[in-house]
């Protein structure tokens, strides 16, 4: 496997990969295994590690699901697929990812690295720090994922390998233009020159692969008749997502004596998700629609019953995400006869992001005007299914309109207007994220007493990311007075979706951004102070002086190894946002608003010692043990100088709630102890009980407070609503207190360790228990953690010889907070119930002296089980929020190493 130590990562020396004559071989599963066993055994910290291999064999849209197969992780999933990882009950964001010992940009709104960005074809090894040492820069809370990828020196041959798989997904194709098919492949190269003194590695992936949804979505539960609650409107949709990624990545190195080695790295992401949403929203008991008298109402939920009166919004939506992802280092290692060693590493990340949302809508005809429906609906904890009277899927019945009147009247600063409602909304969202890093650091090796070396070193890294919004309501051109429907124009109709999973039939369907870009619509920008306040620019700039002394000694017949030391953060940060201020109406009639600017800094200093003991005796037993302080920085967008807000309409009164962001946030910080008993089964077997502990001293958590609205920039709700005196905003801060404990049990055994006769069989697996008690309100109830889960479970049993392979992989995590996606892309924080996810393979190698050596044949079957996700309000399973099914995915591949 090649990998490396964070200690040692810089210098780039990799652990020895296995090897046949020097060259870098791949042997299959259990060999894969074996050489993660290797790697956690001669660990100076408790770590996790994937080679190559176990990424290669079991090929996933990102390396998230492999990741989460390690003991004590797991993932969420986003459209069906993973995308990000939580370690020991933590959410991504309390931990921090690598490239080759590198600083990441991310994708998203805050520091978490979204997997789906990196090719598991040109990520070579993973390595998961779950605690940290002195000379690990980048540290998180919860741990560190560091990603490796090939150095061509280590190996003496040269490798070229492709691959290519196709991609089947059962849901269909649930929108039209979509596609239930899709394709992936992959290259390498690898190669030495001028006499192994000079290396290359090239490696290259394009992805195109489909992702279907159906999704049940409720705007909430009412306070309905007689105290029994009752859905408040549903917003569903079937998601047809056409995932693009072009992965390209690149490694130069040059060693012309033993002594030096120089290396440059690139890669180079261009990630396209772009999805359309089809569906019908029903404004139910918070809309003018009646309840019919005759419902069921066990236990106090309206589970089943009648609406009459109901105005559908048809939604023809489409989100566009766009990002490229640029990531360069450098680095340059000394290694001197004398013990003197000296790394020098200077590296460059940014992400450029884009997120289109367009929003388009239709119906019977403008508020007040067209049939209404009688909607039937029956909730359960699968979601809520409905009957209708109205056929959704005649055209000329249904047209480009604004069923609700939503937004009223617009006036935009030219004089643009938008009468009767706004027919869709237009939100595009620009991010950058950009940072810098430089690295030095000098070692001596002194092999006296206790100690083996010792290093020390700085590290500087500056980080800057921006969001620019540009919010628009749409408008028919057509609709001059206000009572105007357009037909949706027959060149654009793509005939009709199948909502036959809610009950609701079918409906229109044709392509929003179409019709957008042929001018059918006015664009009228959002004059309001919900999009100024969404800007925000945030900067941190860090300083990191480190000392480690390197442990290795003789302790009787055991052997002590690890490492001690301490790490200084000196924290500059700054953040950039507004206030939206109302000024008053303009000539035209718009609104007038200006944006206060707001210009926050703060700096602090953090000290991090950390303690990493092994204690190794000749019965390959291992005793771990760890202390530390450790610390995660807040969420970016946590630290926005800005101020947001909505309505939520009670009755004939609007209550505002919003939330802001706080400058002068500080980060998460924790004392954390770490135990670990490992026994070693010959060189490819292990089984190990791993206890953790940390009590968190600083922890950020969101306080409601109270405002006068007079004081915010309000637009009128309309419709004669009065706005009520008083705002509640949502503001994070800095608590204190709170533990988080627990215990993981992981295990890899071939079963030939004990039982020849049963060669080529195995488990591997894990099950860990994780508890917490944090009290963001003095005094109030324990709450969980974003990402918390109090089980996490994996396993997977396998079969593998003469080049056949079988594997079965189970994946479980007991309910938890997870963040899914809101309007206009944000994210928002839900209770999400437990996953149970299956997935297999099948493989066949051909051997060697055969024909076709170097071949390898696979097929996988991912969430054989059609797991799905699913959200609901706590204590009542069956008021369900959100119910996705993603279906059955079905691969098959083959990859060919010459």
């Amino acid at each position: 496997m090649l990998s490396a130590m964070p200690g040692t990562a810089l210098a780039q020396e990799a652990a020895e990969p296995l090897t046949e004559e020097g060259a870098i071989i791949v042997t299959g599963y259990r060999a894969s295994l074996a050489s993660a066993v290797g790697e956690k055994r001669e660990a100076e910290q408790i770590v996790e590690s994937i080679s190559a291999e176990d990424i290669g064999k079991l090929p996933d849209a990102s390396i998230a699901e492999s990741i989460a197969r390690l003991p004590g992780l797991t993932s969420q999933r986003v459209n069906g697929r993973s995308n990000a990882i939580s370690i020991r009950g933590f959410a991504p964001d309390f931990s921090t990812t690598l490239l080759n010992g590198r600083e990441q940009t991310s994708t998203g709104d805050n520091r978490a690295v979204e997997y789906d960005q990196y090719p598991s074809e040109i990520v070579n090894a993973v390595n998961v720090y779950k605690t940290p040492m002195a000379s690990l820069i980048g540290q998180g809370l919860s741990g560190t994922v560091d990603m490796r990828t090939v150095r061509p020196l280590d190996g003496t041959r040269r490798i070229v390998s492709v691959g290519a798989r196709g991609t089947y997904t059962d849901q269909g194709k649930l929108n039209a233009g979509s596609s239930d098919t899709g394709f992936r492949m992959n290259a390498l190269y690898v190669d030495q020159f001028a006499n192994d003194t000079l290396g290359i590695a090239l490696g290259a992936s394009y992805l195109d692969e489909p992702y279907q949804v159906e999704e049940f979505n409720a705007w909430g539960y009412a306070d309905g008749p007689d105290g029994n609650r009752v859905i408040g409107g549903s917003k569903s949709y079937v998601t047809s997502t056409k995932l693009k990624r072009l992965g390209l990545n690149g490694t130069l190195q040059w060693r012309p004596s033993p002594n030096f080695t120089s290396t440059l790295d690139a890669f180079y992401s261009d990630f396209k998700d772009d999805q359309f949403k089809r569906g019908i929203e029903l404004p139910l008991f918070w809309s003018g629609a009646s309840l019919q008298d005759d419902y069921s109402a066990p236990d106090g939920l309206i589970t089943q019953g009648a609406f009459d009166d109901v105005k559908g919004v048809l939604r023809n939506d489409a989100f566009q995400r766009h990002a490229k992802l640029y990531s360069f280092g450098w680095n340059s290692a000394w290694k001197g006869d004398d013990g003197w060693n000296a790394v020098a590493d200077v590296s460059y990340s940014r992400t450029d992001r884009n997120e289109l949302v367009v929003e388009t809508y239709s119906g019977t005809g403008r508020a007040g005007e067209g049939a209404t429906d009688t909607i039937g609906f029956s909730s359960s904890s699968g979601g809520t299914v409905f009957t209708h009277q109205l056929d959704y899927a005649d055209y000329d019945l249904i047209q480009l309109t604004s069923p609700q009147g939503w937004g009223g009247t617009q006036i935009g600063l030219d004089g643009t207007t938008i009468t009767g409602g706004q027919d869709g909304y237009y939100n595009d969202r620009k991010i950058r994220d950009e940072l810098w890093q430089l690295r030095l650091e000098v070692a001596k090796e002194i092999d006296r007493g206790l100690l083996r070396s010792v290093q020390a070193g700085l590290n500087y890294t500056t980080r800057s990311k921006r969001l620019v919004p540009e919010e628009y309501f749409l408008g028919l051109a057509a609709n001059t007075d206000g009572t105007v429907s357009v037909p949706i124009p027959e060149d654009a109709r793509l005939g009709a979706t199948d909502l036959d999973y809610l009950g609701l039939g079918s409906m229109v369907s044709y392509d929003p951004v179409a019709l957008v870009d042929a001018g059918l619509y006015n664009l009228v920008a959002n004059p309001y102070g919900d999009v100024v306040v969404k800007a925000y620019a945030i900067r941190e700039k860090i300083m990191t002086a480190y000392t480690q002394a390197n442990i290795d000694a003789e302790i009787g017949t055991a052997h002590l190894t690890g490492n001690v030391g301490v790490q200084a953060n000196w924290v500059d940060q700054n953040s950039k946002g507004a206030t939206a201020v109302y000024l008053g109406t303009n000539a035209n009639g718009s609104p007038d608003i200006g944006a206060s600017q707001r210009n926050e800094s703060t700096d602090y200093l953090d000290v991090l010692p950390s303690l990493n003991l092994s204690l190794r005796f000749p019965s390959d037993f291992v005793i771990r043990f760890a202390a530390a302080r450790e610390i995660i920085r807040p969420r970016l967008d946590d630290m926005r100088a800005s101020l947001s807000w909505g309505y939520t309409v009670t009755g004939d009164v609007a209550q505002v709630t919003g939330s802001s962001g706080n400058p002068d946030l500080r980060p998460w910080r924790a004392n954390a102890l770490d135990l670990t008993f490992e026994k070693y089964f010959a060189s490819n077997g292990y089984i190990a009980a791993q206890f953790y502990w940390k009590d968190l001293k600083s922890y950020v958590y969101n306080l409601d407070v109270t405002v006068p609205t007079s004081a915010l920039a309000l637009p009128s709700p309309g419709n004669g609503i009065a706005i009520a005196p008083y705002a509640q905003l949502n503001v994070p801060v800095n608590g204190e207190g709170g533990k988080l404990y627990g215990v993981e049990v992981a295990t890899t055994l071939p079963f030939e360790t004990f039982v020849k006769t049963l060669e080529g069989f195995g488990v591997t697996g894990s099950v860990a228990y994780t508890k917490t008690k944090i009290s963001p309100v003095p005094g109030g109830a324990s709450e969980d953690l974003p990402g918390y889960s109090k089980w996490v479970a994996n396993g997977t049993a396998y079969f593998e010889k003469a080049g056949f392979s079988a594997r079965g992989s189970v994946r479980y995590r007991s309910t938890f907070v997870g963040e899914v996606s809101g309007f206009g892309a944000a994210r928002v924080r839900r209770r999400a119930a437990s996953e149970f996810i299956v997935d297999g393979q099948l493989g066949y190698e051909f051997q060697p002296d055969s024909a076709l050596e170097g071949l390898s044949l696979y097929l996988q079957g991912q969430n054989l089980t059609d797991e799905p996700f699913i959200t609901a309000n706590p204590g009542d399973a069956r008021q369900v929020i959100d119910y996705q099914s993603y279906g059955r995915r079905f691969l098959a591949g083959f990859t060919y190493k010459f």
